[in-house]
């Protein structure tokens, strides 16, 4: 069930620069109602913990879920639960995107939440009910860019992963696509030789990629993009 997904995150912004970002790390597809068991040497290496996610006061990340979906009257029930996200490393996380995957008891899919984060420690979270070809749009609610006031749609498709991962988030304002992510990867099983080789090509990954948003940020700001002010984080019923 677990599995590991070396990836290529790429950003891709036409308006009011063009400019592109390749960061290249390894994603996490876990059962959040059985995380992988480690070895205990490699357990800083990867933990799942539910202070990371939604309003970070359940018990476990399961919990969470259900507790924001319950409040948008969803009743996920006994059903199962597949969790895209970049683990705790050494102490420090930093996800801009955690998908959840949601079945009913009887497995016909339920729903598709998207977790995002920003790098200001915020958090929000969309409920997708996407179609067969895993799309849907959703109106755009949460400051993640500097850059992008919070205004527009997300066109977002995320199909649930098999050997490929392959995901897509394109912003839409004023009938033009200004930003567009997508993350895409291999499946591998989360075997101890897996992460170890994982840990090694991409140190500390959480952290690299959390500077890696930040430097690019900080270019882009020197090439002159107008910064868009923040407004005041609103949190959700049940996401802090």
């Amino acid at each position: 069930m677990n599995a590991v997904y070396p990836s290529t995150i790429t950003h891709v912004r036409t308006s009011p620069k063009r400019h592109t970002l390749h960061h290249r790390t390894y994603m996490w597809l876990i059962d959040p109602d059985a995380p992988p068991r480690l070895p205990f040497p490699l357990r800083p290496l990867a933990r799942f913990d539910a202070r990371d996610h939604f309003g970070g006061g359940e018990r476990t990340i399961r919990a969470g879920l259900e507790k924001f979906l319950t409040a948008r009257g969803v009743d996920l029930g006994d059903g199962s639960v597949l969790m895209l996200a970049h683990a705790r490393v050494l102490g420090h996380v930093f996800n801009p995107l955690t998908v959840y995957w949601c079945r009913d008891a009887g497995g016909r899919p339920l729903c598709v939440v998207a977790e995002v984060h920003n790098t200001y420690g915020e958090r929000h979270c969309y409920l997708l009910r996407p179609g067969p070809d895993g799309r849907d749009v959703v109106k755009k609610e949460f400051y993640v860019s500097p850059f992008f006031p919070v205004d527009g749609d997300y066109r977002m498709r995320l199909p649930e992963p098999g050997e490929r991962l392959s995901l897509a988030v394109h912003l839409e304002r004023d009938g033009a696509r200004p930003f567009t992510a997508t993350v895409r990867g291999e499946r591998r099983d989360a075997t101890p030789a897996v992460l170890l080789r994982s840990v090694l090509r991409h140190p500390w990954s959480t952290m690299a990629l959390s500077l890696g948003i930040r430097v690019h940020g900080i270019w882009l700001y020197l090439r002159g993009l107008p910064v868009q002010p923040r407004p005041r984080h609103l949190p959700q019923e049940g996401v802090k």
